[in-house]
């Protein structure tokens, strides 16, 4: 018979062997847990091999569609979003695309990313009749759906930084539009990369949300169906 345990020397320890199962538990848990939060971000990342390019070796679509990224103060587009609006007119120089629809926000009467945006390409020489605004781009998926929804476009390039390309093209090719992304990787250097990395980070969570969009199919704000992309598109081919 075993005798009992002294209790004026407390509990046992566990076991080495116990310990260690313990151990390798706590270590699948954090494995399991760390891949699922990842994993909308390794969707974004599948979907969008092969549909990220630069801008020498972009390819050609008619419609650039660009994303909002803010505006300074005085109203004008942020660093951010003159570099994403630089690539569009780059495009457009090259002959790689015809009409820029600039898709940003405009939910209040004193903040208007969209016109901002045309005001800046029109400053760069662009031909205002080539730049079509979107009014209701709130966000990457907004912008996206609308694009097809309201603009009656199937097939575009779609231009942001270079971190969130991979997320924006994801979106649009899973909105069934066959889509290219065009990114921009010149205001890496801005905050000595301070703000890029940032944007790197924030990406992870918002894939969440992107993933969270597209299985609801979320409506964004709509209207009725606009001609201005197909008006300046013919245009463009007189």
């Amino acid at each position: 018979m075993s005798e009992n345990p002294d209790p004026a020397r407390g509990p046992r320890a566990p076991s080495p062997r116990r310990r260690r199962r313990v151990l390798r538990w706590a270590v699948t848990l954090l494995a399991v847990g760390g891949l699922t939060a990842y994993l909308p971000w390794l969707w974004v990342m599948r979907q969008s091999d092969g549909h990220v390019h630069r801008l020498a070796d972009a390819p050609s679509a008619d419609v650039t569609l660009v994303l909002g990224a803010g505006l300074t103060p005085s109203g004008r587009p942020s660093p951010y979003l003159a570099a994403r609006l630089d690539v569009a007119k780059a495009l457009l120089d090259a002959g790689k695309t015809q009409v820029i629809l600039v898709s940003g926000d405009n939910r209040t009467e004193d903040y208007d990313e969209p016109t901002a945006m045309r005001d800046y390409l029109v400053g760069q020489g662009v031909a205002a009749w080539r730049i079509v605004l979107d009014f209701a781009g709130r966000d990457t998926y907004d912008s996206c759906a609308r694009a097809q929804r309201i603009f009656g476009v199937d097939r575009l390039l779609v231009v942001s930084q270079g971190y969130h390309v991979p997320r924006a093209v994801a979106t649009c090719r899973a909105l069934g539009l066959d889509a290219e992304a065009v990114g921009d990787w010149s205001v890496e250097p801005l905050s000595n990369g301070a703000t890029w990395r940032w944007g790197e980070f924030r990406e992870r969570g918002a894939a969440w949300k992107t993933v969270w969009d597209l299985l609801t199919r979320r409506d964004p704000v709509l209207g009725a169906p606009e001609s201005g992309v197909r008006d300046a598109l013919n245009r463009a081919r007189r």
